[in-house]
């Protein structure tokens, strides 16, 4: 699985497992239709009233179910089958923004529904990363997970930069149909692609020692994340995330700033996505060596190079800029990576899931802030506001980072860095 010059390789021999790319397929089909839905909701929303805060508010709906989704509901990956527990979630899913779809629904009604949806994608983000885990060897999973942080963001480019013209095309509500389209493609998917595995862990018989297992579950999950320094820095380092989104929550006002209109909004969110496609890709060519060295300089640049915003610039260059955050960006599949390889497999999912909340209400919170912030200053002064407070973040978790890497005697026993895993 490694090349020369202690390079990681295995994407053929990953790709050559069918269950793998039953996954594969299917978080790209739901990722571009996510994505399409985003850019669909963040114009049907300012198209409606206007205001940049009730856009960002919407949009951020699809990052806060997590702050419950993740503790409660990721467990359902450990306690039942994580096969039925994709498939389940996303049937229900394409339900649910197939409801959306239809015209003139109520504002309320649509935030509800993005609630209910993005609940969802808890338990099946766990149960497809433990699945990964199940599915893929020991020393593919660096490769595996890598390509399918690629496909997450391929997808985005794809999802983001059509979605502004196939919104303009078919409209809102065409568009939020053609994300159902996507959960019912993935159920397939997932169904007939990957075989049947039982649980990781036994569910209680009775309804009340069901509720016990649940919580205890839960208080588990948060007691191994919290109580490893490790689990903790790399948490920390995903959630610099919440700052360098801003661009992502504001690309509407901001397009609307530059004089672009829905096709601009897919540029300025596709941007940021496509860069980070670069950037793994560059860091799945890196030498095995590299990679933890940049948990901590990547992060800084992801955001400070949003600074470059301050001065106004024009729609291409602001593009740019989006990007180079994006390349930045991609430290997180190395940490992504090395989070799942630390936590055991019966574990798995929760801890996965707690993390997932911990991201997901960091971008949740600063997609409302940068919203909030630009109903009285231009987007891009919101936006440059965020990449220096980022910066200061991104910091200090990467100091936070570099102390307990310097703690090996606090690793437990079978502890393997995402590097060292590769190059066996």
């Amino acid at each position: 699985m490694v090349g020369r010059g202690g390079r990681s390789g295995g994407f053929r021999e990953v790709l050559a497992l069918g269950e793998f790319r039953a996954l594969f397929v299917a978080q790209w089909v739901t990722v571009v239709g996510d994505q399409l839905a985003r850019v669909a909701l963040s114009v049907l929303v300012f198209g409606r009233t206007g205001s940049p805060g009730w856009a960002a508010v919407v949009y951020a709906l699809t990052f806060l179910p997590d702050l419950v989704g993740g503790p409660v509901l990721s467990g359902l990956a450990d306690r039942f089958p994580r096969r039925s527990v994709m498939v389940v979630a996303d049937g229900v899913r394409a339900v649910l923004v197939g409801l959306m779809a239809v015209p003139g629904m109520p504002l309320p009604v649509v935030g509800v529904l993005v609630v209910g949806v993005h609940l969802l994608n808890a338990p099946w983000n766990a149960a497809r990363a433990a699945l990964v885990a199940q599915v893929v060897p020991g020393r593919g999973l660096v490769a595996g997970m890598g390509l399918l942080s690629m496909v997450l963001q391929g997808g985005q480019v794809l999802g983001f930069a059509g979605g502004g013209a196939l919104v303009a095309w078919l409209g809102p509500s065409g568009a939020l149909l053609v994300n159902a389209v996507s959960f019912v493609v993935s159920a397939v998917l997932v169904g007939w692609g990957t075989g049947r595995r039982p649980a990781a862990s036994r569910p209680a018989a009775s309804g009340t020692a069901r509720r016990g297992v649940w919580w205890r579950q839960v208080r588990a999950g948060v007691g191994l994340v919290w109580s490893d320094r490790r689990l903790r820095a790399l948490v920390a380092l995903g959630c610099v995330s919440g700052f360098y989104v801003a661009g992502e929550a504001l690309a509407a006002p901001y397009a609307a700033e530059l004089g672009g209109g829905s096709v601009a909004v897919g540029l300025l969110l596709g941007a940021f996505a496509g860069g980070s496609v670069i950037g793994m890709v560059v860091l799945a060519r890196a030498p095995d060596a590299n990679r933890e060295r940049v948990l901590v300089p990547l992060p800084m640049v992801a955001c400070a190079v949003l600074l470059g915003c301050a001065a106004d610039p024009s729609l291409p260059v602001t593009l740019g800029i989006f990007l180079v955050s994006g390349v930045a960006s991609a430290y997180n599949v190395v940490a992504s990576t090395m989070f799942v390889q630390h936590v055991p497999d019966e574990r798995r999912g929760q801890a996965f899931g707690l993390a997932i909340t911990a991201l997901r209400v960091s971008q949740g919170a600063g997609v409302v802030l940068a919203g909030a912030s630009a109903e009285y200053l231009a987007p891009h002064v919101v936006v440059a506001g965020a990449g220096l407070l980022g910066t200061a973040a991104a910091g200090a978790a990467g100091w936070a980072w570099h102390r307990a890497a310097l703690r090996p005697a606090d690793r437990p026993a079978g502890w393997r860095s995402a590097a060292g895993e590769a190059s066996d």
